[in-house]
């Protein structure tokens, strides 16, 4: 039976969970996922828990932080005055919004803290600085 390796796009079905047990994703009730191994469109540790293998196993991987999305950096956490906001936007916690870097690029940020003054914006992934488990499995390799 083939084996999935380096090149070979397959797709899979998966199911992640955090340490506390909570799954953050699953592709069960969609599509199975489809990317080539080695292209980097997935998570380092997610590419390597495929390879090896065959079309119908199933395995369960472990994904330290610094394989998946990286550590949490403090420095990617800041508060801006609410009055810096714009009066049409009403912040609530952990909703997402795209601000303007000073180089012009645009960020992906997440309200972490909202107060009457200020409101605290966090630029980490929301998965960074955790631990993954997935369990995989291998549908196909094309």
């Amino acid at each position: 039976m083939p084996e999935a390796k380096q090149h070979d796009t397959v797709r899979v079905h998966y199911t992640g969970t955090l340490d506390d047990g909570s799954v953050f994703d699953s592709s069960i009730e969609r599509e199975p996922i489809e990317f080539t191994i080695g292209e980097g469109r997935v998570i380092p540790g997610f590419e390597q828990a495929v390879l090896g293998m065959s079309p119908g196993g199933m395995r369960t991987v472990r994904i330290d932080s610094a394989d998946a999305y990286g550590p949490y950096h403090d420095d990617m956490v800041m508060t801006v005055k609410r009055s810096q906001f714009p009066p049409d936007i009403e912040p609530s916690v952990g909703q997402t919004l795209q601000v303007q870097q000073t180089n012009g690029e645009p960020l992906v940020v997440t309200v972490s803290e909202v107060t009457e003054t200020a409101i605290k914006l966090d630029a980490n992934h929301p998965l960074a600085g955790k631990d993954l488990t997935f369990e995989v499995q291998l549908v196909e390799i094309r």
